[in-house]
């Protein structure tokens, strides 16, 4: 998950000449110290709000959070996190260094990483909570590294991603399982195939699957993008591939789906026959939920998909930050995160180690129930690392410079 807001990010690079790039220090406190101060608190929660499922989840969680620790969680539903980020900047700018009206950000990505080199989140705290020892930080790396920046204990993890592709087999036998593939198998399928436009962070995503792919030099992709001839060099091989295929595209590639929402609704309409999704648990949930027939099927690519951690983040002035920390523990309890990982409930992946759990929490995990086109973790394949979130803005900016027009 990330929503990016390009001005955003520019704001936030003159926010660290202005204010300095040190984070708010948490100060050392014992976990019952923070739970009591927390008690009584409202945590003004900034998350996108794009999926009732998501919104009922986030629902769910407030009302256990007000009834086992008076803590009230306040859904503020944003359609781009942007929208916060652009908030806590313009308090920092003001000189409002408390009180602030963000407690809690859903976030990652070049966000974080603007709003971290800009010194506008509060930490270190996430290894304070009592859930972390749970985290699988071996097994999935991502949980400390953030589109290649540490993370550094300033946000906490809070589910997986990873580009799953999926199809409907009742029109489509074997799905392509390679970009290049992909583009041959819409050339011979006019219409059948299509992406949501970039700034949508899934159609984003596309982008970064098919550069890593076509890069002649992946390595590239971990660092800050180099000057513009090293831009082009990289990108090159992503426009010859694009200008190939959107002829061939859903409507010819006159207009692109406006997000995933839109880009899955054409395969329920049975428009187009294959669409992605940045939840490996997407097409079993939507399954379940009516919103795509039932031989609908995921698959994954041969060399490995995009993946990568979404977080939860504090503001550096933050009004509630123990209660912040108390919504974030429990977001990360394994009963929190077991029901989150239900594709009935949501399909988010969890970011805990299950072996690291007691008996009755891995029970939680292993009841999950698996839908007909959940793919097993052994099935999802190579888990490829997102580019340097230098790379997004850059990958947008000359997308809707190229197809926009």
């Amino acid at each position: 998950m990330t929503h990016c807001v390009q001005t955003v990010a520019a704001a936030l690079a003159g926010a660290v000449l202005l204010a300095g790039a040190a984070a708010a220090q948490a100060p050392e406190r014992s976990w019952a110290e923070i739970e009591e101060a927390a008690r009584g608190q409202t945590v003004h929660f900034h998350a996108w709000a794009g999926d009732t499922k998501i919104n009922d989840y986030i629902a769910w969680a407030g009302a256990q959070l007000r009834e086992r620790h008076g803590v009230a969680l306040e859904h503020v539903k944003v359609s781009d996190v942007g929208e916060a980020v652009t908030l806590v900047l313009a308090e920092k700018s003001a000189g409002r260094t408390e009180g602030g009206r963000a407690d809690l950000l859903w976030i990652n990505g070049e966000n974080f990483a603007a709003m971290k080199e800009a010194g506008l989140l509060y930490g270190p705290w996430a290894g304070r909570l009592p859930s972390f020892v749970h985290v699988d930080t071996e097994g999935k790396p991502t949980t400390l590294v953030d589109f290649t920046v540490p993370t550094d204990g300033l946000e906490a993890p809070w589910g997986m991603a990873q580009l799953t592709f999926y199809y409907d087999g009742a029109v489509l036998d074997e799905p392509p399982r390679t970009i290049r593939d992909l583009g041959a198998w819409a050339a011979a399928n006019p219409g059948r195939f299509t992406y949501p436009a970039p700034p949508d962070f899934t159609g984003t995503t596309f982008l970064k699957q098919a550069l890593v792919e076509l890069t002649p030099d992946p390595a590239v992709l971990a660092g800050p993008v180099p000057d513009e001839a090293g831009f082009e060099a990289a990108t090159a091989p992503l426009w010859r591939f694009l200008d190939a295929l959107h002829p061939h595209l859903w409507r010819g590639g006159a207009s692109f789906p406006a997000n995933y929402a839109a880009l899955r609704q054409l395969v329920d309409d049975g428009e187009t026959a294959i669409a992605f999704a940045f939840n490996p648990a997407e097409a079993s949930s939507a399954i379940e939920r009516g919103l795509l027939p039932d031989t609908v099927r995921s698959f994954v690519l041969d060399g490995g998909t995009i993946g990568n951690t979404h977080f939860l983040a504090i503001p550096f002035n933050a009004g509630a930050k123990e209660g912040a920390m108390v919504a974030a523990e429990f977001l990360l309890s394994p009963e929190a995160q077991a029901r989150k990982a239900d594709p009935e409930v949501w399909g988010d992946p969890t970011v805990l180690a299950p072996s690291k759990l007691p008996p009755e929490d891995r029970q939680r995990f292993a009841s999950i129930p698996r839908g007909p086109a959940l793919l097993g973790p052994e099935e999802l394949g190579r888990v490829l690392p997102e580019p340097h979130p230098s790379w997004t803005t850059r990958l947008e900016a000359a997308w809707l410079d190229r197809y926009s027009r």
